[in-house]
């Protein structure tokens, strides 16, 4: 506040074209104003801040007398203060002029120089209690008595100590022409962001780069040094080294130069609470005008993906801490299992218990299994007396509901059996009939899959028929718990179950959806699902934000929801097409033998792309704005122009083409043009604007763009009836994409086994920006295979999914001009990353190559040679310690995630690269196999998965290149020690590398010795053909010479 005048109506003009401060500030007798804010440094830079963030002006501290910044003669202070911003010109300096009345100046220019004021007796009295301080004291300690001298002069501290209540001498009588201050001028308070950055300090961030900058050099300088001296007496095998570490200098700076600017981010939830939820004029009962959002859970097979796991993860969706009116939940079950139908219908039925409790005692995590297994005191924190007993009485119930899930396949298999035997008796008695009394013999009855109310499922049956059958069957739509009223609706104690007085014990709507499948209808796996539901989900609730989970990963901070909201709703929020969060797991061995965590790339990578255009799509965890699937643009978008993308200027508007406009205007690219063909469904077509506009942030200040007004979300949801229901079922048919761009240009992508890169970098490509939000409290969790077989085909199909974004339209060479430079860098390391693992299988190779011919892929190990690889290796050293720092992971991590890259690399990479080459030149389609969730056999060990040896062909690289550089040593050290004139600089040279490629290969073997050390006798097998076939291979290669070895008694190979 900076004079009486109400400050955001008299600063904006002075406050345009300086930087935005808020200051607290005091004069000083000599006229020099200090600041006194604390958070004078704190600055809100970047894409979301705004010239009128906060409004510039001054708050003078008033002159209390245990607080002079005066000096010894008050009035001679006073005297010479200087002008009072907001008062009027006139009248002669003097102590006649108010103190109250100096309480502000403008910092723009506001205040007058004149002086003035006809309140004299008011400030002789203050100024007679000013100089006698003494009297003020306190009589046992020398403190000030501020509330004596708040009486005495009729003065109060109101809003930062900078208001006062109008009173007839405070600021002059209402014919002197000043206004008065209330309560009011407080109101336009400055707009309070939602979401903040935080760089990472300069003194981790600088050297950081420095360093990346150091090595590039140093990698020039080895690089030059090695093409110029080449090993003249094994010339392949320098050709072949020299290669592979071009290869890796590339493949090193395309990951490196999107590190370059990390950021963190911070959320203000209980900002986001004032603002949503609080009561205003245009929300006076104060209820939630927060949008709403669809929760969206896929599953495929129930015996991969356990029912009870997915039961668990809808019952920590339906206890989130969100508006349970603006919450909604969808699974899609692409496999049609009734198995998935009734566990869902037994979570429905839990969750009336679990939700309340959840709310009553503030669970966390709100996944009832992940809950009743936590270690620590369940008491903690806990201070309502009846927590105990209805911790007791839920746990009874939880472990009652996992015993009806486990008990489900035999529960529906006997029913299938009891009604299939009675189907059969009546054929056989209808057939009997029909005979005349005679006996039918080969009486062929379909055996049914039969639901609890005695009907046919028309999903898929257990012994497979027509209609119902896996890629032939109906679609399915039912809502398992309806759409909750618009007000809260509380429990009432209840001495059989819990006492839920003042808890609301609302439910969100549930629904379970499985789309439409017939035979000649391509329904592009997992994308063909998220896009059905999305069709679904736009007529039953159409949440203007998404957030797909997979069936294992659920929510393990309530909270979660409302970190995603406060990006989305914060200013420029609407140029922001998803939040990615990143994955975390359970059940991982201490170790993390094969690097499951995966956290370099979760808490290094992406937190590195969160400071270009954001991060890339992983597949779960992600909050979409609906708007931006259905293929639109953002708002306003950047072009990037230039060899560097170093030329930013604003992207044009794209014009809609006019509804009798047949085809559609071409752009510059492809992925600029704007969707039209979304189906013939007009309820659909009418909820895309809906989504559109309830998605924008709230236009709370004059520097919010496109933004909607307060209180627009407040009206209840209308009742679902069966006309709408019936429409969301035909979306979800198998024939409602034909001759639509859904999966081309309109929700999920199709073409590629890795849609959720390639939905992303669409996004990105129209110019949308993403974010990464890392929450203290990890906002979901999963599980991950922790066998090494199928970690390695987990991996196999992310590396197939970037050889065909490399062959496809997808590749970042050819993106658009809004997406960033070292944006697209990252992009396009995501289709180039696997073809490194044809130079990394060589260059594992090398080191036995080097030491069965006895040379070095230089001619000696000279000084500069040393001096570089040992430059080299300190900076990767040094950036590896520098990221730790700023990425938060740990040493065992970073080397874990070194060892895997070189186990993936030789297999599972290698396997992709000549997958997708079949693929594109043969058309060879690729087969997808599903990640198992499910543990091993053995219960009492949670790590038992870690131990099982599943042979697969991905073994076969890695195995060959252990044996080999096993023999390699082998045969090196014994022709060094028994040769005329020893060469150890060549064996020391070879031994080192092969030992550092064994070292990274240790995961592995371990992997393959199981449980206790018992190696399976394929491996023997394999081992022994390899060793055989090597030795054979080199002695026909380098027969012996037999008169060398006669005469000097060594041994020659």
């Amino acid at each position: 506040m900076a004079s009486p005048h109400s400050p955001t109506k008299n600063t904006s003009a002075a406050s345009a074209g300086r930087p935005p401060t808020v200051k607290f500030a005091r004069r000083t007798s000599s006229g020099r104003v200090v600041s006194l804010s604390r958070d004078v440094d704190i600055e809100y830079s970047g894409e979301f801040a705004d010239p009128n963030d906060y409004i510039n002006y001054t708050v003078l501290m008033p002159p209390t007398p245990d607080n002079q910044p005066m000096g010894s003669d008050p009035a001679e202070s006073l005297a010479t203060s200087g002008p009072t911003s907001g008062m009027k010109s006139g009248g002669s300096p003097g102590p006649n002029r108010s103190a109250k009345g100096r309480g502000w100046e403008g910092e723009g220019g506001y205040g007058g120089s004149g002086n003035g004021g006809n309140n004299g007796a008011k400030m002789d009295r203050m100024l007679s209690v000013m100089n006698s301080k003494s009297m003020l004291l306190r009589s046992q300690t020398t403190d000030f008595d501020n509330n004596r001298w708040l009486f005495e002069t009729k003065g109060t501290y109101g809003i930062g100590n900078a208001f006062w209540p109008q009173s007839e001498d405070a600021y002059g009588h209402e014919d002197d022409g000043r206004m008065g201050v209330s309560m009011d001028d407080f109101i336009d308070k400055p707009w309070k962001p939602l979401t903040r950055k935080m760089r990472i300090p300069a003194g981790v961030l600088s050297p950081y780069r420095l360093l990346v900058v150091i090595r590039l050099i140093a990698l020039v300088l080895f690089l030059t040094w090695r093409v110029r001296n080449p090993n003249q007496d094994a010339m392949w095998l320098w050709g072949m080294s020299i290669v592979c570490e071009l290869w890796f200098a590339f493949s090193w700076l395309l990951d490196q130069l999107p590190k370059l600017n990390p950021i963190n981010r911070a959320t203000d939830l209980a900002a986001l609470h004032d603002k949503f939820e609080q009561p205003s004029p245009s929300n006076p009962l104060g209820k939630s005008d927060l949008p709403a959002i669809d929760v969206f859970v896929s599953t495929a097979d129930p015996e991969k993906e356990p029912p009870l796991v997915t039961a668990n993860t809808i019952l920590s969706i339906l206890a989130a801490e969100y508006p349970v009116e603006k919450l909604n939940c969808y699974i899609s079950d692409d496999g049609a299992a009734l198995l998935t139908f009734e566990a869902m219908a037994e979570a429905s039925s839990f969750a009336e218990v679990w939700v309340p409790f959840c709310r009553k005692h503030n669970i966390e995590p709100r996944n009832p299994d992940s809950y009743f297994s936590i270690k620590r005191d369940p008491t903690r924190n806990k201070k309502k007396q009846d927590f105990p007993k209805d911790r007791r009485w839920i746990k009874r119930e939880y472990d009652e509901f996992k015993v009806r899930i486990n008990g489900l396949p035999d529960v529906i298999k006997r029913r299938c059996n009891a009604f299939n035997a009675r189907e059969e008796m009546n054929e056989k008695n209808i057939a009997r009939e029909n005979a005349g009394g005679q006996p039918v013999e080969d009486l062929k009855v379909t055996k049914a899959t039969w639901m609890a109310d005695g009907t046919h499922w028309p999903g898929t049956w257990f012994e497979p028929s027509p209609d119902h059958k896996k890629g032939d069957h109906a679609g399915i739509l039912q809502v398992m718990i309806k759409v909750p009223e618009n007000d809260p609706l509380y429990g009432h104690p209840d001495e059989r179950t819990l006492d839920f007085t003042g808890v609301d014990v609302r439910l969100p709507m549930f629904a379970y959806v499985s789309r439409e499948k017939r035979p000649g209808y391509d329904h592009n796996k997992k994308a063909g699902a998220m896009n059905a539901m999305v069709r679904a989900s736009a007529i039953l609730s159409n949440g203007p934000f998404i957030l797909n989970l997979d069936c294992d990963h659920y929510i393990y901070n309530s909270l979660a929801l409302r970190e995603g909201m406060c990006f989305m709703m914060d200013r420029g929020g609407d140029r922001i097409c998803y939040i990615q969060f990143p994955q975390r797991f359970e059940g991982i061995d201490p170790s993390d033998r094969y690097a499951n965590h995966n956290t370099v790339f979760f808490d290094g990578n992406m937190r590195a792309l969160d400071g270009l255009q954001g991060p890339v799509y992983v597949g779960t965890g992600c909050m979409f704005r609906r708007f931006a699937l259905y293929g639109f643009h953002p708002p306003r978008a950047n072009d990037y122009t230039g060899i560097f993308g170093q030329n930013k200027s604003t992207a044009p508007k794209i014009p809609v083409p006019s509804d009798d406009e047949e085809t559609q205007l071409l752009t510059s690219h492809p992925d600029l043009n704007l969707p039209r063909k979304f189906g013939n469904s007009i309820l659909f077509t009418d909820s895309i604007a809906v989504a559109e506009y309830q998605g924008r942030p709230l236009a709370d200040h004059s520097s919010v763009k496109n933004g909607r007004p307060p209180g627009a979300l407040l009206e209840p949801r209308p009742l679902l009836d069966a006309p709408t229901v019936a429409e969301a079922v035909s979306v979800i048919s198998c024939w409602y994409e034909d001759k639509t761009e859904w999966g081309d240009r309109i929700g999920w992508i199709y073409g590629s086994v890795t849609e959720d890169v390639v939905t992303g970098y669409r996004m990105h490509n129209r110019g949308w920006r993403s974010v990464y939000c890392i929450t203290k409290r990890d906002a979901f969790r999963g599980t991950a295979p922790i066998n090494l077989t199928d970690r390695l085909h987990q991996v196999l199909r992310w590396a197939t999914g970037s050889v065909e974004i490399f062959f496809s339209r997808n590749n970042a060479l050819l993106s658009t001009t809004r997406l960033k430079f070292l944006q697209r860098v990252a992009y396009l390391n995501v289709g180039i990353y696997p073809f490194t693992s044809i130079f990394l299988v060589v260059y594992c190779f090398l080191p036995a190559l080097s030491l069965f011919s006895g040379h070095f892929i230089v001619q000696t190990l000279d000084v500069t040679f040393l001096t570089y690889l040992l430059l080299i290796t300190i900076t990767l050293s040094l950036l590896s310690l520098l990221e730790v720092k700023w990425s938060g992971i740990a040493l065992e991590e970073w080397w874990r995630n070194e060892q895997f890259w070189v186990i993936g690399g030789s297999s599972a990479h290698l396997a992709a690269v000549i997958q997708g080459l079949l693929k594109v030149i043969a058309g060879i389609e690729i087969s997808f196999t599903l990640t198992s969730k499910s543990t091993a056999e053995d219960e009492d060990d949670i790590y038992a998965d870690l131990y099982v040896v599943k042979w697969t062909s991905l073994f076969i690289p890695p195995l060959t290149i252990i044996v080999v550089n096993v023999i390699a040593i082998v045969i090196g050290i014994s022709r060094t020690i028994y040769s005329e004139i020893p060469q150890w600089s060549k064996l020391m040279g070879g031994a080192f590398f092969s030992f550092w490629v064994l070292a990274h290969m240790y995961p592995f073997c371990k992997g393959l010795m199981g449980r206790r050390g018992r190696m399976p006798t394929i491996i023997y097998v394999w081992a022994g053909l390899l060793c055989i076939t090597v030795s054979l291979l080199w002695i026909a290669i380098s027969p012996p010479n037999e008169g060398a070895g006669t005469t000097s008694g060594s041994v020659q190979i």
